[in-house]
């Protein structure tokens, strides 16, 4: 039993979200052959516990098969990190940067975020697309004046693909697409599951600069799903400055943190900061506390991406199917255009503490 001959052996383990193997994918490491003794660490792409535990399964049964039952196996599997899995995706090559918006707590504002922020990214000449992944609330075709319509299917290179709805150079996505509005979303897991995971892999984007993946709130099988199938370049976590809206953001920013995910936290905003009343422009009324979200960046050393006011034109203009960022010099249009300034720093900044890899590695 040589490590030559171990890895012949898982040359021939297929990973089953990359279809190729191990080898040929360089995702073992760590490898050591000693006596009757194999131990290695494998990345995969899908970090369930079920994938996880599917492979080591697979992995014992392929050596002790061809080297006999009495071999000694210690094998790790671990996740792919979000910079690996970037590396090695292959669907939607031509986005640049997936991110992700969620949140804890439901009700925070996370879709309008959203859609301002891809409206913000848009105005400054960005390519960007939204996908609505909030299955059992989308809210896409509302803000952006698309109820009712219906995605066409176009034909790329043989396949037939969902082409996504424009609004404001805004290419846009929603299960609210393929639902009446009134209808309740009463889907299953894994139905919901599958019904996002197509809105990725069955559409046509084309080439992006940035693709916005509004999550539904909590941490679901929702999220998981996503993660192994898209891997994400970061995330924004989106929160109200009360405490019951925090504890939710902070179990939101643990689980981006987990080994199997390590999703960079791009920041935090702070929506619904404080109310400014329209015939007091000057007046900031602080309702649901102050700096809450930016004290909980803060703590848990994330950089913070701007507050938010509560003001009736965000609503109104959600309502009306043109995000706030579209009006002109607004309180609300300064405050998601500082967010969107914002945003970009964050990114320059951590691509540029970002290693880069040299032409032999």
């Amino acid at each position: 039993m040589t490590r030559e001959a171990v890895l012949e052996v898982l040359g021939k383990i297929i990973e089953p979200d990359l279809k190729n193997d191990l080898v040929s994918l360089n995702l073992i490491e760590n490898l050591q052959v000693e006596n009757q003794t194999v131990s290695l660490e494998v990345r995969i792409s899908n970090p369930a516990l079920h994938a996880r535990k599917r492979m080591q399964e697979a992995i014992e049964f392929n050596l002790k098969r061809v080297f006999g039952q009495q071999i000694q196996i210690q094998c790790k599997i671990q996740g792919l990190d979000a910079e690996s899995r970037s590396a090695r995706r292959k669907i939607l090559p031509d986005v640049k940067k997936i991110i992700a918006i969620a949140s804890g707590k439901g009700g925070v504002g996370k879709s309008t975020v959203t859609a301002n922020l891809a409206g913000g990214l848009a105005k400054k000449g960005y390519k960007v697309g939204i996908v609505d992944a909030d299955v059992h609330g989308p809210s896409m075709p509302t803000m952006f004046d698309l109820v009712g319509d219906r995605p066409k299917m176009v034909d790329v290179n043989g396949q037939s693909l969902i082409s996504p709805i424009e609004s404001n150079g805004i290419g846009i996505l929603s299960i609210g697409f393929f639902t009446n509005q009134d209808d309740a979303v009463v889907w299953r897991g894994p139905m919901a599951a599958k019904a996002l995971t197509q809105l990725f892999t069955d559409a046509h984007w084309g080439e992006l600069d940035f693709l916005l993946v509004d999550l539904p709130p909590g941490t679901s099988d929702i999220h998981l799903s996503l993660m192994q199938t898209v891997p994400l370049d970061g995330v924004v976590i989106v929160s109200t400055p009360q405490e019951v809206a925090l504890a939710d953001a902070r179990r939101g920013i643990q689980m981006f943190r987990l080994d199997s995910f390590k999703v960079p936290i791009l920041g935090i905003v702070e929506n619904m900061a404080y109310f400014t009343p329209a015939e007091l422009p000057n007046n900031k009324y602080y309702i649901f506390g102050r700096d809450g979200a930016k004290n909980l960046a803060e703590g848990m050393r994330v950089p913070f991406l701007g507050s938010i006011p509560l003001v009736q034109g965000v609503c109104e203009a959600g309502d009306a199917g043109r995000p706030a960022v579209f009006q002109q010099n607004t309180p609300s249009t300064q405050a998601f255009e500082e967010l969107v300034h914002n945003f970009e720093l964050e990114l320059q900044r951590l691509e540029a503490a970002t290693p880069k890899a040299g032409p032999n590695e």
